[in-house]
């Protein structure tokens, strides 16, 4: 089972119009809701790739509710991992604990015309100590049973600055390999915790290290306390640097679409390779193609199914692996 941890989970609602203009009204052509949150969309995806899933974190409110009624809804149906046949569908557990304060939205207006994407984020429920406590007591009853830990997003009022920090320390001594994906203190803070990796986008970099150089950058983060970073570079790709070499990984070509979740689908891709034991640029080949096939994809944090199988063999993974 992996274990994804998302302490602000969210109902994502994506409002297609015709045109975004400031300070005009506008008549909404489609609307989508679905369960989200950084660690939410890790977990949708893994299970597509046919792993078991476990998702915790906090719901609450009718917000929550309607979340936790869509997640036990979520289709899983199976999605091809590799260059190779279909595998069989994974499954999605719920073990968020419940708070009294309301689980936030988003919303994200997509611009039919140019395909840009603005993003509202609410800064989710106040979570009081008891809850936090709660929490925690969730989170080491679920350690022993994983094979890995995703930590994603950002923390919610109340909930201590160097909550990942201690999460990270607590998955590795029980041994347990974690995946960190966040930002700002709370990744400063558990990038000294030493993750076994995290993946950080280039502003986030950039706001841990203070250089905008990737590769520089990502060798800083690296030594900061983390054993592999990972480093979200867009429409270029991935930049990786790890114990045992440094790689590139870029789609065949820019990708145009709706970038919301495609972050998420590349923790995913990551993290399923790290159990299935693949190597570095298989790793990074999937969560290439998954990130690129989220953008693709019309409604925000989805995958397209066939894009990915398609771009998954056209990834360009180049670097070199560590002398021996």
């Amino acid at each position: 089972m992996i274990l994804t941890v998302t302490l602000n989970t969210a109902l994502d609602i994506t409002y297609r119009v015709r045109s975004l203009r400031p300070h005009a009204s506008h008549r909404v052509s489609e609307v989508t809701e679905r369960p989200g949150g950084k660690g939410v969309n890790v977990a949708r995806v893994l299970a597509a790739l046919g792993h078991e899933v476990t998702v915790t974190g906090f719901a609450g409110g009718h917000t929550g509710a309607v979340l936790r009624s869509m997640l036990a809804e979520t289709p899983v149906a199976p999605v091809a991992r590799d260059r190779g046949g279909a595998d069989a569908p994974g499954a999605l557990a719920d073990a968020l604990v419940p708070v009294s304060g309301a689980t936030r939205r988003t919303v994200a207006v997509v611009d039919e015309r140019t395909g840009d994407t603005t993003q509202l984020n609410e800064p989710g429920p106040q979570i009081s100590p008891a809850e936090w406590a709660a929490f925690l007591g969730r989170y080491q009853e679920l350690l022993p049973g994983a094979s890995a830990v995703a930590l994603c997003g950002s923390l919610p009022p109340g909930v201590p600055v160097g909550a990942y920090a201690g999460l990270v320390r607590a998955a590795r001594s029980a041994g347990v390999p974690v995946l960190l994906d966040t930002s700002g203190e709370p990744l400063r803070r558990g990038v000294a915790a030493r993750p076994d990796v995290i993946k950080p986008n280039t502003e986030e970099l950039a706001e841990l290290t203070g250089s905008y150089e990737p590769l520089r950058a990502t060798q800083d983060a690296r030594r900061r306390g983390a054993h592999a970073v990972v480093a979200s570079l867009g429409a270029d790709g991935l930049l990786a640097v790890t114990p045992e070499g440094h790689w590139r990984a870029a789609p065949p070509a820019p990708v145009r679409g709706n970038p919301t979740g495609a972050g998420d689908s590349a923790v995913a891709g990551l993290l399923s390779g790290l159990v299935e034991h693949l190597s570095w640029p298989d790793r990074l080949a999937r969560a290439t193609a998954l990130s690129a096939a989220t953008v693709r994809a019309p409604a925000a944090g989805e995958f397209d199914p066939a894009a990915y199988t398609e771009l998954l063999g056209r990834v360009r993974v180049t670097g070199a692996a560590s002398a021996a």
